[in-house]
């Protein structure tokens, strides 16, 4: 067993604080999580399933008195590339999920994933289409408003994988070399999307999406003791680190969040890149937090902060 934390990266303002002695846990091995987005996403969250299986595994809710067990519904409320609904749908960690983004391209992929017909469409696309350079200028050059749903669903998801770092936000560069010298082709991989829009096919009966304010849906689930919110904000509190640049929707007001997240009923898990900033906010809404390890896609290593009302959760092993 390696101790989750080390002296100086957590902060609680809880009366039962988080042990602080110790070594942090190295980062995760993504490669041993299992892939289930349908996107490449900056500042995607495959890293953190292992967090998110302690964080709403039965054993852990019972040994913090938490009812019940399985909570009613997974709320995410800027979905992204929905990672973690995907996880815990699929794993029974939760009952469902209902998933929100205000993006409309990422809209329109799970609007499409989640609706049969336009499923089908979307598969017959990724069937015909053959990848060239020509082929991708015609379609990124498309007008999303004359685009049918599926075909909307297509253009993002093809500029996901042939942009350079999956960026959707306009101005993103097209792919030059990639993987191995390959270029475009070196992300554009038809089968393995093709498997995972049909793993979530069928979980699609336990998912919900919709399209908006997330903020607005914590709100309505605000006195909701049965449901959980996992809350990944895709916008920095500086401004000085991804979320301007890779996002198309990169305004938020923190202290608003951190206001309507201390007064939800039910349990919560907050992930922020790890500023000042953000442990002030923290603190000011009386909220526990930890530091833990996670690398990037450029293999650098840097500390995200998980936040919560209780994490003690994190106490008995870190995850594997």
């Amino acid at each position: 067993m390696v101790p989750l934390f080390a002296d100086g990266p957590v902060v609680s303002s809880s009366s039962s604080p988080i042990p602080s002695q110790g070594e942090l846990a190295r980062p995760i091995n993504v490669a041993s999580v299992p892939q289930r987005s349908p996107f490449r996403y900056p500042g995607g969250k495959t890293w953190l399933v292992p967090y998110i299986r302690r964080w709403l595994s039965p054993a852990s809710r019972a040994a913090r008195g938490l009812s019940p067990a399985r909570p009613t519904v997974l709320l995410e409320p800027f979905a992204g590339g929905g990672s973690v609904s995907l996880t815990a749908v699929a794993e029974g960690l939760v009952e469902r999920a209902l998933m929100v983004e205000l993006d409309e391209d990422v809209a329109a992929v799970w609007q499409a994933l989640l609706q049969e017909s336009a499923r089908t469409q979307l598969l017959q696309l990724l069937h015909s289409f053959e990848l060239t350079p020509a082929g991708v200028e015609d379609w990124l050059a498309r007008e999303r408003h004359s685009l049918a749903l599926a075909e909307h669903a297509f253009q993002t998801l093809l500029r996901n994988r042939v942009s350079h770092g999956g960026i959707l936000a306009p101005g993103a560069g097209l792919l030059k070399h990639g993987e191995g010298g390959r270029g475009l082709r070196s992300r554009w991989y038809p089968a393995t999307l093709r498997r995972r829009i049909e793993e979530i096919a069928r979980l699609s009966p336990r998912l919900t999406f919709r399209q908006g304010d997330g903020l607005e849906l914590l709100r309505h689930y605000l006195e909701r003791h049965d449901v959980v919110s996992f809350i990944d904000p895709p916008y920095t509190l500086t401004g000085k680190r991804a979320g301007r640049r890779l996002y198309r929707y990169a305004e938020l007001d923190h202290e608003a969040l951190f206001r309507l997240v201390s007064r939800l009923a039910g349990d919560f898990l907050v992930t922020y890149d790890d500023t000042p900033e953000v442990r002030a906010l923290a603190r000011r809404y009386a909220l526990t937090l930890a530091a833990v390890p996670m690398r990037t896609t450029h293999h650098t290593q840097q500390m995200e902060l998980l936040i919560g009302r209780d994490l003690r959760w994190l106490e008995t092993s870190w995850p594997s």
